[in-house]
């Protein structure tokens, strides 16, 4: 044990005692020492005990001491205990000068009440006249009886003894003071600390009282993994995944937690907070929770806090957002589109084939006539291919069926296709793809998707160009770049580029024809497969569209898209 753990367990168990206990412990070592002398006298110092001036010590101390014990102390004022070590003073002074034949050395015993007074923290200035002015007159009367020749032994009783005892009483005194200036600050500082526990334990209940408040589900982990923080709305949300299958099955395969496409269940590897302990960075990551009626569509994300010390991962929120009915609603909206555009089909169809025949089978039109029917021909043909985008838009929305597919070949289908339209726009297209390249994916949405890339990477390139198409394979991923040389565009546009119908500035002024439906078409078809789409362009430098699936290899776990910047 630390001498400080010994001095603070000798304080508490002083503090713990009675006042008549405290007085009785303080005069404890003075009275063992004068009743070691007594007992020793009769031995050592033969006829010792005869004197009477050391017999009246011996008396006045052995009253004081039971005065310690007899004496209700608690009842008198505190102040009142150090009439105690006074009278010691006293009874010392007799009982030292009537052995100082014998035992000359017994005014160094009135350090006990020198240190009593000056540690009492009471009568400063007394103590400290006290401390020397007790010594002196303990050893004043042999002084007196051996002048006018005194000893050396007598004046430096005199003068250097008290003088030891007040720089004793002032050590004392000036320690105390020091070590009461502490306890002042420790007990600010514990009030500080009390104040701002409290006031952390009250924005404790507020940040509570909001989170539990909000519809918004909210997981905080730290960098272990553990859960440290969990909101009632997501409890409420953890009770949709809750199985209520009667055989049992393990935790992790027993939630019902699905996938986009709201069958298939979420393998754990993809669980949102899984992904956020791993150190991932998500938004917009959409789940179905629960079955049945009850099913609901949550959109998740996270974000990563760091770590004080070195910077490194510290843990990771998570949030969960019910997006049931906007997903209801765009649904129907997409479904109302496919019905409206599908509608339009039939008369389209009709006016067009109208204008071919009119237009093939009378050639006596005049050129102002012929000039009106190409007119309404055009503007038909482009209703027919807006119909058509809205048609596919719609039909994005449905599941894709996955199965083992070559991309190689996909590829090639894409650019045969897109051939004739890079030869008019005078656009060079080259292809680096390894073959084979297999992939989960659906062949006919895929194809789909890589048609809308290449047709727009060349529809945007007007003045000519180059566009690339490369692939490659990376840790269980397929990534697909397609690059033009074309207007490009600029980092707020790249950031809207797959909202529906949105359209670029340059695009509008060029009056490159389109709707602004193929790249929002494309990006629900690559995250129906479980990937992501990502694009970086300049103005004036070309876009680059860069596509991320899993590979999706037999009897292997696929981690999740990377990151792609």
């Amino acid at each position: 044990m630390s001498e400080q753990a010994i001095l603070r367990s000798a304080s508490r168990f002083f503090r713990k005692l009675r006042p008549r206990a405290r007085l009785a412990v303080c005069e404890l070592p003075l009275t063992i020492i004068v009743a070691g002398i007594v007992i020793a006298a009769p031995t050592v110092w033969p006829g010792l005990l005869q004197n009477p001036l050391f017999a009246t010590g011996v008396v006045l101390h052995g009253l004081l001491f039971l005065s310690c014990l007899l004496v209700p102390w608690e009842r008198l004022d505190p102040r009142a205990s150090l009439v105690i070590p006074i009278l010691d003073l006293l009874a010392l002074c007799f009982t030292r000068n009537g052995a100082f034949n014998v035992v000359p050395g017994l005014t160094v015993l009135s350090v006990f009440p020198v240190i009593w007074l000056a540690a009492s923290g009471m009568l400063a200035k007394t103590s400290l006249i006290l401390g020397f002015a007790g010594p002196f007159l303990i050893a004043l009367p042999v002084l007196l009886a051996h002048l006018p020749n005194p000893t050396a032994s007598d004046i430096s009783s005199v003068v250097l003894l008290p003088l030891m005892m007040f720089a004793v009483a002032l050590s004392i005194r000036l320690a105390g003071s020091y070590a009461r200036l502490q306890e002042r600050r420790v007990k600010h500082r514990d009030s500080a600390l009390r104040q701002l526990l409290s006031a952390s334990r009250d924005r404790e209940a507020l940040l509570q009282t909001i989170l539990d408040t909000i519809d918004v589900g909210i997981v905080a982990v730290d960098s272990k993994g553990e859960t440290v923080l969990v909101n009632n709305q997501q409890k409420a949300f953890l009770g949709l995944t809750a199985s209520t299958a009667g055989a049992p099955q393990a935790a992790t395969e027993s939630r019902l937690v699905f996938g986009q496409d709201r069958h298939t269940p979420l393998p754990p590897e993809k669980d949102p907070v899984l992904r956020a302990v791993r150190g991932e960075t998500f938004s917009d990551y959409l789940l179905w929770f629960g079955e049945g009626t009850e099913q609901r569509a949550i959109s998740t994300a996270a974000r990563g806090m760091p770590n004080d010390a070195d910077g490194g991962f510290g843990g990771a929120v998570v949030f969960f957002r019910d997006l049931t009915d906007v997903v209801n609603a765009l649904a129907a909206k997409d479904e109302l589109v496919a019905n409206v555009s599908h509608e339009f089909g039939s008369p389209l169809t009709a006016i067009l084939g109208n204008l071919d025949i009119v237009m093939r089978g009378a050639p006596e039109l005049d050129a102002g006539s012929r000039r009106g029917l190409e007119v309404a021909e055009r503007n038909a043909e482009r209703l027919r291919v807006l119909v058509q985008d809205l048609l596919s838009s719609a039909a994005s929305v449905e599941s894709v069926q996955l199965r083992r597919t070559d991309l190689a070949g996909l590829v090639e289908n894409s650019l045969g296709s897109a051939r004739a339209q890079a030869d008019a726009a005078n656009v060079g297209l080259v292809a680096d793809v390894p073959a084979p390249l297999w992939a989960d994916a659906d062949p006919l949405r895929l194809g789909q998707a890589l048609d809308n890339l290449v047709s727009n990477a060349i529809k945007y390139s007007p003045d000519g160009g180059l566009v690339s198409v490369r692939a490659s394979r990376d840790d269980g991923w397929v990534r697909l770049e397609v690059q033009d040389t074309g207007m490009g565009m600029t980092k707020e546009e790249s950031a809207r580029i797959f909202t529906r119908f949105f359209r670029t500035r340059a695009a509008r002024q060029a009056a490159i024809p389109g709707a602004g439906l193929g790249l929002s078409i494309t990006k629900s078809i690559v995250e129906r497969h479980g990937g992501s789409i990502t694009c970086d362009s300049s103005p004036g430098k070309g876009s680059t569209f860069t596509v991320a699936l899993p590979a999706g290899l037999s009897g292997e776990q696929d981690p999740l898209p990377p990151v792609l910047t």
